[in-house]
Parts: structure tokens; C-alpha cells; sequence
């Protein structure tokens, strides 16, 4: 995207309804949305957090320019007192969220923000837009290195991306999710993640020969020399002539580093065991054996169990995009509103559907583990003015279904903060320049 100001990327009913508020309400009334999601993606057990770094730089960011002002006059809807308040918006409230990288359930606040309703209000869709598809692919990548069982996962869906942000945005959320790399260039310079590739098919039939272009490659890129070889025949040709490279390099003292094949076709169970074979007979045992093709978790966890001898893949289309579940579903609800003493007043979405009702007020989340192994045990959705002890018994129940029950007993679980409190007045305040990294990321943890 080439325009850099994101302040109207945002559905239109947000900015009927600020005027709306700006007209009939008392404009600063400060109020509480929570942003929460209620079923977790690919039908699994948790998401990952993933997106609070764009959120951030779009909230410092938020400013009506000139251009945006003469656009929504254009539009023969806003009044001109209405759109001369927004000419000096700025966002002057509280944000709490969840640190990227972080383990999450549904129904549990990701983003919880306190302002004046005006500004409450804009913000919603341009945080579900970027937490909703940065978590979606964390998650998706965080599956796809579970199945992987410890190999390292590599990213490079770009060409097969929904658009150069999701391309980009979606490769940073990919190794926030456990990927080692990602093949984007862009996302290497915006972000600072590793940028790793080797070469296509059209390198290979551009020379006269596979074994030359093996020969040309392994010249050029000595200590990163991953060969595909599927070209023409894996096992008959593609092999024959990367381990005839290997071998020449040997002997002329070249260092192998880090060398190998890669695989992009075929059954790759059998392939890659007959080419491990192959490369351990010629006295190539630490050869990498990399493979890719529409792999996702699934084929994954199948090739894992067939035994393939494959310990790097490359996962593209079926990561990128999430193929199996191309949203997440956040929502951005009505918590509270702050009455006259200054208390906050619990507001309630009621439906039908059952998982359609929001939990009321001003909330705080708690992570609980258990004391001895340390292990993540549950999450407490609990109101800001609650305490607990860890010294006494606690009694947890699902909040979709109150009579599934579990007891605590004391002494036997900590409990830990899971929120960060980002924006104070509108700033980016909790931690020193140096050390904001530590709030924005927080690694994933064994679940």
C-alpha cells in the first residue's frame, strides 16, 4: 500500500457514528471496547497473537490530513463543525493488549481500549483488520512448526499472498508463529527477520545441463547451496548430479557449510529416503533434505509419519493464506461506559446465540500455571477490581459453559498478568525505548 497515513482505512459506519456521538452524546463520555475473538482458527486448541507493532504505529499515526478532510466533504454527509473536529483528532486514551507471540483463547480481551467514545469508536476496524490477519497467519505457522516436530519452517507464500500487505505483514506473523525465515525480501527489510532462498526450476533449464547449473550455482552461493532436483528425474538425475557437485567441491576444499537438496515434487516420503540414502553412501550424511509443494501441517504430520527424511520445509499458499480458514473472526464490542462517579457501568450484548453474548465490564486477564511444572494451566477473565491469592483455592469454570467446573488448589498454581498496558493518554508509555521490544513480543510458550 502505497499511501502510509491509514486514518481512513475504516468502514464508513464508524465515522457516521462519531458524528453521530459528535452531535447527540457527550463526546468525551470514556467507555471500554474489548477486541476478542470466539473460536479459535483450524479448529484448534489457541491462536497466537500477532499484529500489536502495526496497531501501535497506527494509533501514533492517526491524524485527518487535508486531503483526507476534502474527501469526506466530497461525500455530502459530514457537517463542517463535525469535520473540523476531526482536523485536529488525536488519539488521547488508553490501549492494553496482549504481547505478539503470546498464547491466547477465545472470548479473552487481545486488545482492550479506554478513551473517549469518539475515539474508541474509529480505531475498531483498522485493529480487527491488522490483529485479525496477523494472528490468523501466526497460528496458522505456529500449527504448521507443531507438526514439523522441531525442523525448521520456511515462509515464502508471496506470490501467492492476497496483495503485497498480506504478503509482507503475513511473512512478519509467520516467524512471530515459529518460522525460521521467510523468502520476502520487503518483510527482511522492514522488519529485520532472515531472508532465505535458493533457485527455481527455470534456473536449471536455462543451462545446458543440470549438472552445470548445479556447477554455477554451488560456485556463486558455496555456503548456501541448496540444489533443486526435480527438474528432470530426482533419483536418476537430480541427485546424481547434486552429490557430483558435493563431491567436486570437497575436493577442491570448499567448506560445506550448509548444503543440500531440495525437493518440490513427486512422493516425497519415498523420494527423500532413497536421496538420503543416496547422499549418505557418498559420504554426505549432514546434507540437508529440503522439500516443498503445497505442504500445510497436515501433510506434514503424514510425511512424519511415513518416515520421510526430510528435516526443512517450505511451506507457501497453504500458510500465506490459511487456506482452510482464510479468517479469524476477531469482533470489537461495547464493554463499558464510565458514569458520573466515575465508576465504570458493565454494558451486555444479549442474542440468542448464545456465543454471541459479550462478557461485561472493565477486565483484566490472568495466566494461570501450574506451580511445579511450570506449565500453562488456564486463563482468568476476571473485572479489574478482583484479587486473588495464590495462597487460597480457586474455583475456574468455562464462561460458554459455566457448569464445567475445575478447583485449584492453593499453593498449587502462580498467577501472572497476561495484558501490557500500551497507551497512556494517548502515548506510548510503559517501557523505555531500549526495552519496549520486551512488551511489544513476548515468545511463544510451551503449551
Amino acid at each position: 500500500m502505497d499511501r502510509q497515513n491509514l486514518t481512513l482505512m475504516t468502514d464508513l459506519y464508524e465515522l457516521t457514528m462519531m458524528q453521530g456521538y459528535f452531535k447527540n452524546k457527550n463526546r468525551n463520555e470514556t467507555v471500554i471496547f474489548d477486541a476478542f475473538y470466539r473460536k479459535n482458527p483450524c479448529d484448534g486448541g489457541y491462536a497466537i497473537c500477532a499484529g500489536l507493532e502495526q496497531v501501535i504505529k497506527y494509533i501514533q499515526e492517526l491524524r485527518f490530513d487535508r486531503e483526507d478532510i476534502d474527501y469526506l466533504a466530497s461525500l455530502g454527509i459530514f457537517r463542517e463543525d463535525f469535520l473540523e473536529y476531526l482536523s485536529g483528532f488525536r488519539f488521547s486514551g488508553d490501549l492494553y493488549a496482549i504481547p505478539e507471540g503470546t498464547v491466547m483463547f477465545p472470548r479473552e480481551p487481545v486488545v482492550k481500549v479506554v478513551a473517549p467514545i469518539m475515539e474508541a469508536q474509529l480505531v475498531e476496524t483498522a485493529i480487527l483488520n491488522i490483529i485479525n490477519h496477523q494472528s490468523l497467519i501466526a497460528t496458522k505457522a505456529a500449527r504448521v512448526c507443531y507438526a514439523a516436530r522441531g525442523d525448521g519452517i520456511m515462509e515464502f507464500g508471496l506470490r501467492r499472498a492476497q496483495g503485497p500487505d498480506a504478503g509482507t505483514y503475513g511473512a512478519r506473523a509467520a516467524v512471530i508463529g515459529g518460522c525460521i525465515g521467510t523468502s520476502n525480501v520487503l518483510c527482511g527489510q522492514l522488519f529485520g527477520v532472515p531472508v532465505k532462498g535458493t533457485h527455481a526450476h527455470s534456473w536449471i533449464m536455462s543451462f545446458p545441463d543440470e549438472y552445470t547449473a548445479f556447477k554455477a550455482y554451488a560456485d556463486m552461493y558455496p555456503g548456501a547451496c541448496i540444489l533443486l532436483v526435480d527438474t528432470y528425474d530426482t533419483l536418476k538425475s537430480g541427485v546424481p548430479n547434486a552429490i557430483r557437485v558435493f563431491t567436486e567441491m570437497r575436493q577442491a576444499g570448499i567448506p560445506l557449510t550448509f548444503y543440500g537438496i531440495r525437493l518440490d515434487s513427486g512422493d516425497l516420503a519415498y523420494l527423500s529416503k532413497r536421496a538420503r540414502k543416496m547422499l549418505d553412501d557418498a559420504g554426505f550424511p549432514d546434507a540437508v533434505i529440503s522439500a516443498s509443494n503445497d505442504l500445510d501441517e497436515y501433510l506434514i504430520d503424514s510425511l512424519k509419519a511415513q518416515g520421510a527424511a526430510i528435516t526443512s520445509w517450505g511451506v507457501g499458499t497453504n500458510l500465506i493464506t490459511s487456506k482452510d480458514n482464510p479468517s479469524f473472526g476477531g469482533v470489537y464490542k461495547l464493554a463499558a461506559i464510565r458514569g458520573e462517579d466515575g465508576r465504570f457501568i458493565p454494558k451486555i450484548k444479549l442474542s440468542e446465540n448464545s456465543e454471541k453474548v459479550t462478557n461485561p465490564g472493565d477486565k483484566k486477564i490472568y495466566r494461570i500455571y501450574e506451580k511445579e511444572s511450570g506449565k500453562l494451566k488456564a486463563d482468568l477473565i476476571c473485572l479489574t477490581e478482583e484479587q486473588f491469592e495464590e495462597s487460597e483455592d480457586l474455583e475456574l469454570f468455562d464462561p460458554q459453559e459455566p457448569w464445567k467446573r475445575t478447583l485449584l488448589r492453593a499453593g498449587t498454581y502462580t498467577l501472572r498478568p497476561l495484558m501490557e498496558h500500551i497507551f497512556k493518554n494517548g502515548q506510548w508509555w510503559n517501557m523505555a525505548p531500549g526495552s519496549r521490544r520486551a512488551v511489544l513480543y513476548r515468545p511463544p510458550e510451551k503449551i
